[in-house]
């Protein structure tokens, strides 16, 4: 819902410690209120960035924030609500409705009308806003009436209206690194007002490690997991609170991937794809592993495996179908846990296989020959001639069978015409395959000339 307090908080300039705000979780209460307390984000925050200079400036258009949780989004708009001018209202995408949306936006229409101030519009969660609700707030936008600022975990170029995206600026925040994480909880310990300063706590510095790594790239769940670890450990001798590896270990629930949406789903499939295709195979079992983990449908990653062993792997290694096509039908009849085990047995083999792109280049461009040239009519010795009367018509007639020929090969028309789709490499089994199709092609050739050169002494 809107509020016209909204982040009030966020625009007081003392620290908050009143005994009312205990209540918030240590992450809600450690939000900071300043660019100067914003921890991470330096590609687009720090100094002489553009957000930076445009939120120093009070100059913020239309934005959207996107990226993991607890990167910092909601509280980039804190810190936009403290410091701009402008009447700052918020939306949520998963509570609010057209009647709601349409309220604020009239509300925004008339202050500017009547007292000339803008309104900056924060829409949590936009992505869950359905198209018919994005468009509602595309002429506002467009006419200035507002400023947006959405907040989102998806990326906007796949759940955001195109319109509304190409109205606005798009930063990324990506997951807070190790060390940042490290620095927040140290931050948190030693605040008195809304950290744990009042607490008599003493944190083993491996497990405040073991908090920052496991949290990954999440400053809300690092926070949250010290607080839990403080809150339910009893004092010890002198009446100090001891956080310890085991306890840290205890306090952080098992690493969640950040796989919750489209973007992150496609985004770890192609890396697994690319590191097959660039043969290494330890990078490619992180990213199965990481789809393991995320309970990624076995049957996707499967199929995955065996369109890469035909398209980057092909006739270098055609026992790299076969594996890829086994592993698919064992990882289908058997399913989680032991699906993993097949399914890297096939990322290994093919990411340790000769490569070669050629089978899926060849067909490409057949079909783009078949789609822009003039379509070739089969030839005459080449039709079916099974049926009666098919002598008749010219069809199957002059057609060699190849297995009566010296190594059951022998040079005739297949096509009608001359092309060349199928270029081998010198990879892997393909080198041999090169090797016999140089010798056909070159007799194909032999072929031609000879038949060009009879064809004249006979005109």
């Amino acid at each position: 819902m809107a509020r016209d307090d909204l982040f009030a908080a966020a625009a007081e300039s003392e620290p908050q410690s009143k005994p009312a705000d205990r209540h918030q979780p240590l992450a809600a209460r450690m939000r900071p209120r300043t660019l100067e307390e914003f921890c991470g984000q330096t590609h687009v925050l720090g100094q002489g960035m553009l957000l930076r200079r445009a939120i120093e400036a009070d100059r913020i258009q239309s934005l959207i924030l996107y990226g993991p949780p607890g990167t910092g989004k909601t509280s980039l708009a804190q810190i936009i609500a403290g410091q701009t001018r402008s009447k700052f209202e918020r939306i949520s995408g998963v509570e609010s409705n057209v009647a709601e949306m349409r309220r604020v936006l009239s509300g925004a229409a008339n202050r500017l009308a009547n007292t000339g101030q803008s309104t900056i519009l924060f829409v949590d969660e936009i992505h869950r806003f359905n198209k018919a609700q994005q468009d509602v707030l595309l002429p506002e936008v467009e006419s200035g009436v507002v400023k947006l600022i959405g907040a989102t975990t998806h990326n906007p170029f796949f759940f955001v209206n195109s319109p509304l995206v190409s109205r606005s600026q798009i930063f990324e925040l990506r997951p807070l690194a190790e060390g940042e994480l490290r620095s927040l909880l140290e931050r948190a310990l030693a605040d008195v007002d809304r950290g744990l300063g009042r607490m008599q706590l003493q944190v083993d510095p491996e497990a405040l490690t073991h908090l920052a790594k496991l949290s990954d790239g999440d400053a809300r769940k690092a926070l949250n997991s010290l607080e839990i670890a403080a809150l339910t450990t009893s004092p010890g001798d002198g009446g100090f609170t001891r956080i310890t590896l085991a306890v840290a270990e205890q306090s952080i629930q098992k690493k969640a991937v950040v796989y919750d949406d489209e973007d992150a789903h496609y985004d770890t499939i192609s890396a697994f794809i690319k590191s097959m295709r660039g043969s290494d195979p330890d990078a490619a079992l992180y990213w199965l592993a990481k789809m393991i983990h995320a309970g990624e449908d076995p049957r996707f990653i499967a199929r995955r495996i065996v369109i890469h062993a035909a398209e980057d792997v092909g006739l270098a290694d055609p026992m790299a179908l076969v594996l890829a096509a086994s592993a698919f039908e064992a990882a289908e009849f058997i399913g989680w846990p032991e699906a993993r085990i097949p399914l890297a047995e096939a990322t290994i083999y093919i990411a340790t296989a000769p490569k070669s792109n050629t089978v899926v280049a060849a067909i490409d461009a057949a079909l783009a020959d078949v789609k822009s040239g003039t379509t070739l009519a089969v030839p005459e010795h080449l039709r079916d001639g099974s049926y009666a009367g098919a002598k008749r018509l010219g069809h199957g007639v002059g057609y060699k069978y190849a297995h009566n020929y010296e190594g059951h090969h022998v040079v005739q028309d297949y096509l009608g015409a001359v092309r060349r789709y199928y270029e081998p490499t010198e990879q892997g089994l393909e080198k041999n395959i090169k090797a016999r199709l140089d010798q056909w092609r070159a007799a194909a050739q032999a072929a031609r000339v000879t038949a060009a050169g009879e064809s004249k002494a006979a005109h």
